[in-house]
């Protein structure tokens, strides 16, 4: 990686092609070919498809008969493997990596597209539907389902075979285990699992290595004590945690997320 990164920095490349698997090492790569100016080259199949009126930036790679639909939009250094299928009406962010057999449907009048955020992985099988709305630096494992409407929040991840209900919300820095059927909405910051999906702790271990203090980490695991752990109902919690938790951003998420919940939150 060092000789690569050398090579870009005295501009021994002229171009590049970023065909690595480990998404971190992706974004370094192309960050690095921005701020040298090293342009991205194209790699397309001569067996897939792309729609006239599709747009995409530089490093794309894709893959034999795969197929970008009208009114896409790609951002760069976006690798699509064998056989995906992304629809009209979807816009996916830089970045991001889309494995063999991924279906993507299209935006419709609700929120006019479907969206991927960057630096997102959909692992195989993988399954979005319409007019729903991916973060930032998400993981949808193998074969994971996703109904329409689905909001999933930035760095969450949902493990494979997983189900999501359509107009179902996944906050920001959730873990899902494999197999979950998400029926309810998944708040902010937590780890859950089991059937019915129920709440299994907070994201602790995702939330380190995100760079939270352990002092923001107790006080979250605080917030969801009085949720889960003290037999309160979601109202009188809420009511508690305003007035016994001092007031922060990761907080008010939490708050706010339940609050405007339509389906309701997971069990705990």
């Amino acid at each position: 990686m060092a000789k690569i990164e050398n090579l870009i920095k005295t501009k021994e490349v002229c171009s590049l092609l970023i065909a690595l698997s480990d998404m971190s090492q992706r974004k370094i790569f192309l960050n690095l070919a921005r701020k040298h100016n090293i342009p991205l080259v194209n790699v397309i199949s001569s067996k897939s498809y792309i729609s006239e009126s599709a747009e995409f930036g530089s490093g794309l790679y894709l893959g034999d008969f795969s197929r970008l639909g009208p009114e896409v939009f790609l951002g760069d250094n976006i690798l699509l493997s064998s056989y995906v299928n992304i629809e009209h009406h979807c816009v996916i962010g830089d970045n991001t990596t889309i494995r063999e057999c991924v279906t993507i449907h299209r935006g419709t009048k609700d929120k006019l597209s479907t969206r991927i955020g960057s630096n997102c992985l959909l692992m195989t099988y993988v399954h979005v539907a319409h007019d729903c709305i991916i973060g930032d630096n998400c993981i949808l494992a193998n074969a994971v389902q996703m109904a329409g409407h689905v909001t999933v929040g930035d760095f969450a991840i949902i493990g494979g075979s997983s189900a999501v209900h359509q107009f179902g919300q996944i906050g920001r820095h959730v873990m899902i285990s494999g197999g979950s059927l998400v029926r309810k909405d998944v708040p902010p910051f937590t780890k859950s699992g089991r059937e019915p999906l129920t709440y299994a702790g907070v994201n602790s271990i995702g939330l380190k290595r995100r760079g939270f203090t352990d002092e923001l980490i107790n006080e979250i695991q605080e917030v969801y004590r009085f949720l889960y752990n003290k037999g309160l109902n979601t109202n009188d919690a809420l009511e508690q945690i305003e007035k016994s938790i001092r007031k922060s951003p990761e907080r008010d998420e939490i708050i706010d997320f339940i609050r405007n919940s339509e389906r309701g939150i997971m069990k705990g």
